[in-house]
C-alpha cells in the first residue's frame, strides 16, 4: 500500500515538473504572445536574410510588434521574401516604413526591426515593405578584415 502511494506521489511531482517545462520554455520563447490575438500581414524582400528564422520578433525601438511568420524565396527575382504577422494594435505604420534585419548583440539572434515613415499613407494587411536594408553577415565582415588588399600605411 506505501509503495503504491509514493509511486503516484512520483508520478504527480514528475507530470507538475513537465508541465512547469512546457510553461517556462513558452513564456521564454514568447510564441503564444500573439495567441488568439488579431493581427495583419506585410511582407519585405531581403537580398541576404543571414539566420533569420520564422517566429523570430518584428520590432519598433525595441517593442515586439510581431513575428516572422514565412520565408520564401521569390521565384521571379530569387531573393528571400518574409511574410510578417503584426499586431492590429499597431495599425499605423505607413508606407514609407523600412524594414532591416538585426542582431541582439554580438552573436545573438536576428530580428526584423521596422522604422516607421512619415508618410500619411498606411499599410495594409498584404503590403509590402519597398525599403529593407539585409543581414550584416559577421563571416563575410572578417573575410573582408583578413584578406583586404590595402596595404599598411607606409613611414
Amino acid at each position: 500500500m506505501e509503495s503504491r502511494k509514493s509511486q503516484i506521489l512520483v508520478g504527480l511531482f514528475v507530470f507538475s515538473a513537465l508541465l512547469a517545462l512546457i510553461v517556462l520554455g513558452l513564456k521564454a520563447s514568447n510564441l503564444n504572445q500573439y495567441a488568439g490575438k488579431k493581427t495583419y500581414k506585410i511582407s519585405a524582400s531581403f537580398n541576404n536574410i543571414g539566420g533569420l528564422k520564422i517566429h523570430s520578433a518584428v520590432k519598433v525601438g525595441g517593442v515586439v510588434v510581431g513575428r516572422v511568420e514565412e520565408i520564401d524565396l521569390d521565384k521571379k527575382s530569387l531573393t528571400p521574401k518574409i511574410t510578417m504577422f503584426i499586431n492590429q494594435k499597431y495599425d499605423n505604420f505607413s508606407s514609407e516604413t523600412s524594414a532591416a534585419i538585426l542582431t541582439a548583440g554580438l552573436l545573438g539572434e536576428q530580428y526584423i526591426s521596422l522604422t516607421p515613415g512619415g508618410n500619411d499613407e498606411i499599410l495594409k494587411s498584404g503590403d509590402e515593405i519597398a525599403d529593407t536594408q539585409s543581414a550584416i553577415i559577421l563571416e563575410d565582415l572578417i573575410g573582408k578584415f583578413l584578406f583586404s588588399k590595402d596595404s599598411p600605411p607606409s613611414m
